[in-house]
């Protein structure tokens, strides 16, 4: 297994609210996580970061032995103490009220992927078959489009495409969805934030996988095609090679 990942500011923004963090702990376990935070120019920084050192000091508490043994439950506990260390520093920090960010985080062990989304940060999984996305925005268009309000082509440019209905921090309990997806070799996993969802599109995205060149650069492609678009907001990657 393989992992990479990239993050940047955009075109737009003067400060990157986007944070993440890789780590393949043995040859066949890996985790992934990627935030994108929000609540005005300081506080969307201070809550990706903070969800992704809690999130990270509560699975490293446990072995990878315990990982293996309920990796659904560690996801959840982690970030419900993720969750809960964001919406504590919102209501003592003047600075901070009314911040979260979003989480889709991945635990990946042997050939199963264990997934955790809350927001609109997204995961995908790639292959020779095509673009499966594997979570659920919680958006208003996601929403949208699941009454078929609007079509997926129109939630990509509706005014509303930015408004999310979950956010980590935002409340005192977490409410987060769970998946399970079985992987074998040739798979990929992308988790990207909605900075380069918005931007670059499915088939864009299994064209650079797949066949744009190096797997290692392919974070960085995906960035730059981002950025040639005008990038309105952060841009974030994390790509699993099975």
């Amino acid at each position: 297994m393989n992992i990479w990942g990239v993050t940047d500011k955009g075109v737009v923004r003067q400060q990157n609210q986007d944070d993440f963090h890789i780590e393949l702990t043995q040859p066949d376990v890996a985790l992934g996580i990627v935030c994108d935070g929000m609540g005005g120019a300081r506080a969307g920084n201070v809550a990706s970061r903070l969800a992704v050192d809690t999130f990270l000091d509560t699975a490293r508490e446990r072995s990878v032995d315990q990982w293996r043994a309920d990796p659904e439950a560690l996801l959840n506990f982690a970030a419900e103490q993720a969750n809960q260390a964001v919406h504590f520093r919102a209501g003592i920090d003047a600075e901070c009220r009314g911040m979260g960010t979003t989480m889709v985080a991945v635990l990946v062990i042997g050939e199963m992927a264990y997934l955790l989304n809350i927001g609109d940060s997204r995961a995908y999984l790639v292959n020779a078959g095509g673009i499966h996305r594997l979570t659920r925005d919680h958006s208003v268009v996601e929403d949208l489009v699941a009454k078929g309000r609007i079509t997926p082509e129109e939630a990509r440019q509706h005014p509303q495409k930015n408004l999310i209905t979950r956010a980590l921090g935002s409340e005192p309990q977490l409410r987060a969805d769970l998946y399970r997806q079985p992987l074998k070799e040739g798979d990929w996993l992308l988790l990207c934030s909605d900075g380069l969802s918005n931007v670059v599109t499915e088939q864009e995205i299994l064209y650079e996988v797949l066949h744009g060149g190096e797997a290692g650069d392919c974070c960085q492609r995906l960035l730059e095609i981002a950025l040639s678009r005008g990038a309105p907001d952060n841009v974030t990657a994390v790509l699993f090679q099975m």
